[in-house]
């Protein structure tokens, strides 16, 4: 009999394992649960999730609870009464009523080598912090954020250039063979779970639109792993004679300067260049002014006719 299955997520990186699992007959998929249809874009017109556009596709039934901790939620699950759920970045928190339906429990796919990066964001933290190495763990969850029971974990190298959708997609693909090996192995009592040393955890909360601003006291190798992180939001940003100016970079060789950090270096080589922390350098490959388009350094630093002393803020 394949194990019956409850899906719960919502964004993209949740739909790998889903049509993994639904192509496997090991495992029957009696329905996907996600976030209800929200506004998006400029008309604000109603969008659905994605794995509520993979559930269709795959003709499972989909639930679009408003609140998982609602009784219509409690009384979907009880009906359903599924061996296992697996939950992948759904979005809300689980009540205790719900996590105790499951014979397997509820099983979670997360974006990072627990107990490290415990939160919404651990790909984009991971790369900002500088991180090298990340992967993906499965877990049973409990009603903490992200804190129960490891069950399998798998690591990989970050790449040096490597931003977050890259490693977001990378992840997501090997998390959906972990997530059935994970449920295969829990029903066949192979899986003795770990709790988390909780003295080793770090936070990934969710991203702020302030945290994109970019620090020029910082180095330019640590500017450059925010810039990777934060990748497609909120990106990096600074400031130019007032306005917003989004930008995209990589360190070079240092140069003999002296300046301030954030001070503009025009060349004819790199374009445009900017002093960071310890006389680090960031070369300004794109920059995009509140209001105009997205252009390469040099012909942004060309545009505005860089004076000697100025600076981004």
């Amino acid at each position: 009999m394949p194990l019956q299955i409850i899906f719960c997520g919502t964004p993209g990186f949740a739909v790998p394992s889903l049509r993994h699992l639904a192509a496997q007959s090991d495992f029957q998929i009696e329905g996907v649960v996600t976030q209800p249809d929200r506004p998006r874009g400029r008309g604000q017109e109603p969008a659905s999730p994605a794995v509520k556009e993979a559930g269709r596709e795959a003709a499972i039934p989909v639930f679009q609870p408003e609140k998982i901790n609602s009784d219509a939620a409690y009384d979907y699950f009880r009906r359903v009464a599924p061996d296992a759920v697996v939950i992948i970045a759904y979005g809300q928190i689980i009540p205790q009523r719900l996590i105790e339906i499951p014979r397997l429990g509820w099983i979670n796919l997360h974006a990072s080598l627990l107990p490290k990066y415990r939160g919404a964001a651990p790909i984009q933290w991971a790369i900002a912090s500088g991180e090298t190495r990340a992967g993906i763990t499965t877990m049973r969850i409990d009603e903490g954020l992200d804190t129960g029971p490891i069950l399998l974990q798998s690591e990989t190298q970050i790449g040096a250039d490597e931003t977050a959708p890259e490693l977001s997609t990378r992840l997501a693909e090997a998390g959906a063979g972990l997530v059935a090996e994970t449920l295969l192995r829990l029903e066949r009592g192979e899986i003795i779970p770990r709790a988390q040393d909780s003295s080793q955890a770090t936070l990934a909360p969710a991203l702020k639109k302030e945290d994109g601003q970019v620090d020029w006291s910082h180095s330019a190798q640590k500017i450059y792993n925010r810039i990777r992180g934060f990748q497609p939001w909120p990106g990096a940003f600074t400031t130019f004679r007032g306005k917003t100016c989004q930008i995209w970079g990589t360190p070079v060789k240092p140069v003999a300067t002296g300046g301030q950090n954030g001070i503009l270096l025009p060349t004819r080589e790199d374009g445009l260049l900017v002093i960071c922390a310890g006389s680090s350098v960031l070369r300004v490959d794109f920059a995009q002014l509140e209001g105009r388009k997205r252009v390469t350094g040099l012909e942004f630093a060309h545009g505005a006719r860089i004076e000697p002393g100025e600076r981004f803020n």
